[in-house]
C-alpha cells in the first residue's frame, strides 16, 4: 500500500490564510482609518459639493453629485489667503528652525554631556509636558508684551521655538547612540562641538525629521495663541484668517470646508517631503541603520 503524503502548502497559500487574530487586527486598523481619515474625507466632500446639493443626508453621501471648485475660488476672493499663507509659513519656519537647532543642542547636552544640574533640567522638561498650555497663556502674553513683540509674527513663534517634548525626544535619541563613538572621538582629540556636529548629529537625522514635523504641524495648526497676540489683520496667520469665513448670522459649511482643505495642503506637502526620514526615525529609535 502506497502512502500519499499531502503536498506542502506554498508560500502564497500560507499568505492567503487569514487567522482570527489577523482578521481582528485588520478590523482594528480599518476602524482607526475610518476614525482618522473620516473627518478629512467629509471636509473634502463638503468643499466639492454644489450650492444646491444637500449637505446632511442619511446615509451620508461622500461623492458629490455635481462637484465644483467654486468654493475654493470664493475663499480666495473673500480673504487674502496668500498673505495669511506667507505669515503662517514664516511662523512655522521660525518654529522649525528653533526646535531643530535648540532641541538638538539641548538634547545632546542632556543626553551626552555631564554637568551639574543635568537631572534637574531633565525633570523640568518632563514637568513642562504636564502643564496645560492654556494655564500659561497669561504669563506668555505678559512676557511678549514686555518685550514689545505684540502683534508681530516673531511674538507668535516665540513660545514655540523650543518645545519640551522635542528636547526629550532628542535627549533619548542621543542617549541611544553607542558610547564607543564618543570615546573614539575623544581619543582622536575632538572637542564637544566637533563630537556633536560630526559624530552625533548625522546619526539622529531621522529623529530630527520627527522634531521638524512636530514643530511645523504644531505651529501651523495653532489658533488660540495667534488670536491673542495678533490684532492687525495683515499679520494674521492662516488659521486665524480663515475664521473670517464665519458670518455673524450665517455661515456656509462648504466655504469653511474649502478653507480647511487649503490650510491642510501645506501640512501634507511638508510631511510628504520628510516622511521617509520620519518613519526611519521612528523605527530606528535614533540609530543610523
Amino acid at each position: 500500500m502506497v502512502r500519499v503524503c499531502p503536498r506542502p502548502r506554498t508560500a502564497a497559500a500560507r499568505r492567503r490564510r487569514v487567522t482570527p487574530g489577523s482578521a481582528a487586527r485588520y478590523l482594528v486598523l480599518l476602524l482607526m482609518a475610518v476614525l482618522l481619515a473620516g473627518p478629512l474625507v467629509w471636509q473634502l466632500s463638503l468643499s466639492l459639493k454644489g450650492a444646491g446639493e444637500p449637505l446632511y443626508t442619511q446615509p451620508p453621501k461622500l461623492i458629490p453629485e455635481h462637484p465644483t471648485f467654486d468654493h475654493f475660488a470664493t475663499v480666495l476672493d473673500r480673504i487674502p489667503v496668500p498673505r495669511y499663507l506667507l505669515n503662517s509659513l514664516a511662523v512655522a519656519a521660525m518654529a522649525v528652525v528653533g526646535n531643530v537647532v535648540g532641541a538638538t543642542c539641548a538634547g545632546y547636552a542632556l543626553g551626552k554631556l555631564r554637568f551639574r544640574g543635568r537631572g534637574v533640567a531633565t525633570a523640568i522638561c518632563v514637568a513642562a509636558l504636564l502643564v496645560p498650555s492654556e494655564t500659561v497663556l497669561i504669563a506668555q502674553f505678559l512676557t511678549v508684551r514686555a518685550t514689545g513683540l505684540v502683534n508681530t509674527l516673531f511674538g507668535v513663534a516665540l513660545p514655540t521655538l523650543v518645545a519640551a517634548l522635542n528636547v526629550l525626544l532628542m535627549r533619548n535619541a542621543f542617549r541611544n547612540l553607542p558610547g564607543e563613538l564618543e570615546e573614539a572621538a575623544i581619543v582622536d582629540g575632538a572637542n564637544a562641538w566637533q563630537r556633536f556636529i560630526r559624530i552625533s548629529v548625522p546619526q539622529v537625522k531621522g529623529v530630527i525629521a520627527v522634531v521638524a514635523i512636530f514643530a511645523f504641524v504644531g505651529s501651523w495648526n495653532d489658533f488660540l495663541w495667534p488670536l491673542i497676540v495678533l490684532s492687525d489683520e495683515q499679520n494674521y496667520t492662516l488659521t486665524v484668517g480663515l475664521n473670517r469665513l464665519r458670518g455673524t448670522f450665517y455661515e456656509d459649511p462648504r466655504l469653511i470646508a474649502a478653507g480647511t482643505i487649503i490650510a491642510l495642503a501645506p501640512i501634507v506637502a511638508f510631511f510628504a517631503v520628510l516622511q521617509r526620514y520620519f518613519f526611519r526615525g521612528l523605527e530606528a529609535g535614533g540609530l543610523k541603520g
